[in-house]
Parts: C-alpha cells; sequence; structure tokens
C-alpha cells in the first residue's frame, strides 16, 4: 500500500465525506479509492481512434482469400 500526504481544497474535503458517508466507508483513503476506481474507468477505457476506424473497415472491406483446406492454408503461411 502507498501512503500520501496531500493538500486538498475544502470543497474537496466535503465530497469526500459525502462519498465517504454515501459508501459507509471508514476513511477519506477508502473515499479517495473508491473515486479512482470509478473515474479510472471512464478515463482508462481507450476509445476508438478515427485512423483505428478507417483501417478496421479497410480490412473489412476486403474481399477474402479462399484456401480450401488446412493443407492449403498451412502451405500458403510457411
Amino acid at each position: 500500500m502507498v501512503q500520501a500526504l496531500i493538500n486538498i481544497s475544502d470543497r474537496t474535503n466535503r465530497i469526500l465525506n459525502i462519498v465517504k458517508a454515501k459508501y459507509g466507508l471508514n476513511d477519506k483513503s477508502e473515499a479517495i479509492n473508491v473515486l479512482a476506481e470509478e473515474y479510472g474507468e471512464e478515463i482508462l477505457e481507450p476509445e476508438l481512434r478515427p485512423d483505428y476506424i478507417e483501417k478496421a473497415l479497410e480490412i473489412q472491406n476486403r474481399i477474402p482469400i479462399k484456401v480450401g483446406t488446412v493443407d492449403n492454408l498451412r502451405n500458403r503461411y510457411r
């Protein structure tokens, strides 16, 4: 566990107290963890970049290659 000494504003302190009360938490560090988990999911989920979407659509629109049997596929990609 990492420990940190932080300076927070009065407003942030009130928000942490509200989160602490809402979720029945023992201390403000648990409230910070709850906020980090909720907000983390929101910002860490990678959104599809436009260039990735274009590349995926280009690949999707390609004509499929007929390989026939598994042996033909293996021979093709050796």
